[in-house]
């Protein structure tokens, strides 16, 4: 029994000092974790109200905004950065409503460098020569103009498109009404679109750009969402090799198949076949896009070419046409129309 006792004593004198170490060791460690935790919150976490008050003092935002948008800007330690890129808007011609529109849309454009990124941008566009309110328009419809490397991403984008529309002048008038095409990828999107449509579906460059002038977003749709569309004016009848065929494309890019199918639908309720519907879209797509209570859309594009021209004035006496044995159908439906009342509707 004294054997024992002693091997215990002997076993708490060696474990002690080492269960003691490591106990010590365990808190150093942990009390370094919660050092660095509270440092890393400490940068990430300021005053809650510092950048809210600032929103709402300097650009206008009401305390529920101001409290939104200054979630991203929680890093800042100062109104430095901040101060520099609203008072360089000011100066560019953005009012306080463009500026809350900006902020609102990315705040962390706060903390952009003004003399290295934003500064290069505005002075890129008036030497290629907008205006100031062109500017303020097109930054407006186009935020991600401030965001965008200028060398390796808003002038790449720009030459395709100058190519494809065919001037500078179209491609800004365009992005001071949408901005949403401009920026899609040149090489997962714009450049295998551009190759289906010519290479497998036949459409001469000069023609597609006519269409594009009208409606650049057909082209920087996905390229798959473009095959998809493709199927579905093959499924109208309409070959790629017709002339007809760009154009029935950019009236599809516009209708969707619930649309499609409701227009069935409500010209079958009128008697039409299947095949009358489908050879009066072929000859006049744009019959599709028409509405039957309101006047015919506006907008066809404008063009240069003769040969285009003769298809555009084909495609709008066809849909009279359409739309004239719509009314007759009409009356024989019991409604009668004076002959002021049989306009495209």
């Amino acid at each position: 029994m004294a054997v024992a006792t002693l091997r215990s004593v002997l076993r708490c004198e060696i474990l002690l000092p080492l269960f003691e170490t490591c106990r010590l060791r365990d808190l150093l460690c942990f009390s370094s974790s919660v050092d660095a935790a509270a440092a890393v919150c400490g940068t990430a976490s300021p005053d809650p109200h510092f950048m809210v008050e600032y929103l709402v003092n300097s650009c206008g935002f009401s305390p529920s905004e101001a409290a939104k948008f200054s979630k991203p800007l929680a890093h800042l330690r100062s109104t430095e950065k901040p101060d520099a890129v609203v008072n360089f808007m000011r100066s560019q011609g953005f009012d306080g409503a463009g500026i809350r529109k900006v902020i609102s849309l990315r705040p962390i454009y706060l903390c952009c460098n003004v003399e290295k990124n934003l500064a290069p941008k505005f002075q890129f566009l008036r030497d290629l020569g907008l205006s100031e309110s062109d500017i303020v328009d097109a930054i407006l419809k186009n935020n991600a103009i401030l965001r965008h490397d200028l060398h390796r991403s808003f002038v790449p984008k720009l030459e395709v498109w100058e190519s494809l529309l065919g001037s500078r002048e179209l491609v800004f008038k365009h992005l001071k009404k949408t901005g949403w095409f401009f920026f899609s990828s040149v090489e997962k999107t714009l450049h295998p679109n551009l190759k289906f449509l010519r290479d497998e579906c036949g459409i001469p460059e000069e023609r597609l750009s006519l269409v594009l002038r009208g409606r650049p977003q057909l082209m920087s749709q996905k390229p798959e969402s473009l095959r998809a569309l493709v199927a579905r004016v093959e499924e109208l009848g309409m070959p790629r090799q017709s002339r007809m065929f760009i154009w029935t494309l950019k009236v599809f890019h516009k209708v969707s198949k619930e649309r499609f199918e409701a227009k069935v639908e409500l010209m079958r309720s009128f008697g039409w076949s299947e095949s009358e519907f489908s050879s009066a879209a072929r000859k006049g797509p744009t019959f599709l896009a028409m509405s039957l209570d309101t006047s015919a859309e506006e907008g066809h594009s404008s063009v240069s070419c003769d040969g285009d021209v003769e298809i555009e004035r084909i495609v709008d006496s066809t849909i009279q046409v359409c739309m004239d044995s719509l009314f007759v159908r009409y009356q024989i439906h019991g409604e009668v129309c004076s002959p002021s009342q049989r306009k495209c509707s």
